[in-house]
């Protein structure tokens, strides 16, 4: 019984494949949708993860705003502080030096997001003051030439990222090219290395898209303004990070008058913060997505009371030579199953060949995750059935006088 519906639910839709094909395509731009977001939130979530193991737990990392907000019971992600403006300032960072338990201090400040060089302009980079420092606390890895060290942190030398080079220069040796910030010309230092993550991951900036300079020209380009991002600190050899934490919060609130409007975060607060802020842009983008698969279920039931309609004689003739309600119910059912599994494996396919697009033309790295997948499907056959009961019943309630004579 089961095989012989199953041939004809086929044999339902090869008759009508443009029909079934948009039919499908609401369940297609859902599955692919919902399984393409979360392995790319996997996938970033993964190369952040490993960026701030790669800073050390001896890393502290100060942020403007309250990232964490403390209600009654729990304590939850506050989305509105990365709204904020930054209150972190050179002060901070002075301040943050001169503590026992720190040892090395380097502030990250955003100066501006264009570049140039030999004529050709950069509008899509983000161009950040820091200290020699930075080098030993986020470890970038430098692919020709070196970062900038205390000699000639008063000098107006750069250290760009992969990507700032391959558009400024090709592939060309960058060393010795200068590039011009706000009208300043900067002799290029160093390439770095290709790397993955974005802005949201521990340098906060995409590094294939940076351009390194001193703190203290980079000051100089805005008239002595600062715009830090962020403040990262190393605790001295045998400090408690903890023990260090608490320091830099006390002195950082006696700068303010007790006003905390910064956020102290170890590895481990780092890593749920940015496991919160993807897991909810990942939740947030599924759920839209996952509208895709509700809208591509009522246009299978749409198409499918449409089918019952077209084909009432045949139910007719089904029911006068002996086919019972049960059997034209699974007829029925069996194809608004077949349209959605059939859409759901066509959407995993698709998603496939945009984790290869992705690969290969950006640097972001989905993972595949195989439960997810598995959800899908099982996700578009309960959507098959849910959608694909109303027609079915139609059709098996049909009285057999009544479909023969339509």
């Amino acid at each position: 019984m089961f095989s012989g519906n199953l041939k004809t639910a086929i044999g339902s839709l090869r008759s009508a494949k443009w029909r079934s094909l948009l039919t499908m395509l609401g369940i297609i731009i859902g599955i692919s949708s919902v399984v393409t977001v979360v392995s790319l939130g996997e996938g970033l979530k993964q190369q952040v993860v490993g960026q701030i193991h790669a800073l050390g737990s001896d890393v502290l990392t100060v942020r403007p705003g309250k990232l964490v907000s403390t209600g009654s019971s729990r304590q939850s992600l506050n989305l509105l502080a990365f709204l904020s403006t930054s209150t972190l300032s050179e002060q901070d960072v002075a301040t943050i030096s001169k503590l026992p338990s720190v040892g090395a201090v380097a502030p990250v400040d955003f100066v501006t997001n264009s570049a140039a060089s030999d004529g050709q302009r950069l509008d899509n980079v983000s161009v950040l003051g820091t200290g020699p420092e930075l080098y030993d606390l986020l470890r970038p890895k430098v692919d020709i030439g070196a970062f900038f060290t205390k000699d000639n942190a008063a000098d107006n030398v750069a250290v760009i990222g992969s990507g700032v080079a391959a558009q400024l220069y090709g592939g060309s040796n960058p060393i010795g090219h200068t590039v011009s910030v706000l009208g300043q010309d900067f002799i290029v230092r160093g390439q770095l290395a290709p790397s993955a993550g974005g802005l949201i991951s521990a340098q906060q900036s995409d590094l294939n898209q940076t351009i390194f300079l001193p703190f203290g020209p980079a000051k100089n380009l805005v008239n002595g303004r600062t715009n830090i991002l962020q403040i990262l600190a190393k605790t001295k050899t045998g400090v408690n990070p903890d023990t260090a934490a608490a320091d830099i919060r006390q002195r950082l609130l006696q700068n303010r008058g007790g006003s905390e409007d910064f956020s102290v975060l170890k590895q481990q607060q780092l890593l749920d913060l940015t496991s919160g802020v993807i897991n909810k842009a990942a939740g947030f983008t599924t759920g839209l997505a996952a509208v895709a698969l509700l809208v591509g279920g009522i246009g299978i039931m749409d198409i499918m009371l449409v089918s019952v309609s077209e084909r009432t004689r045949e139910i007719g003739i089904r029911k006068a030579i002996g086919a019972t309600n049960r059997q034209i119910l699974s007829q029925f059912l069996i194809e608004g199953l077949a349209l959605t599994i059939v859409g759901g494996f066509i959407g995993i396919a698709v998603s496939l060949i945009i984790f290869g697009l992705l690969r290969l033309y950006t640097g972001l790295h989905p993972v595949i995750n195989a439960p997810v997948m598995i959800l899908a499907v099982a996700v578009s056959i309960i959507v098959g059935i849910i959608f694909s009961v109303a027609p079915a019943l139609k059709a098996a309630r049909k009285n057999p006088i009544d479909a023969l004579r339509g």
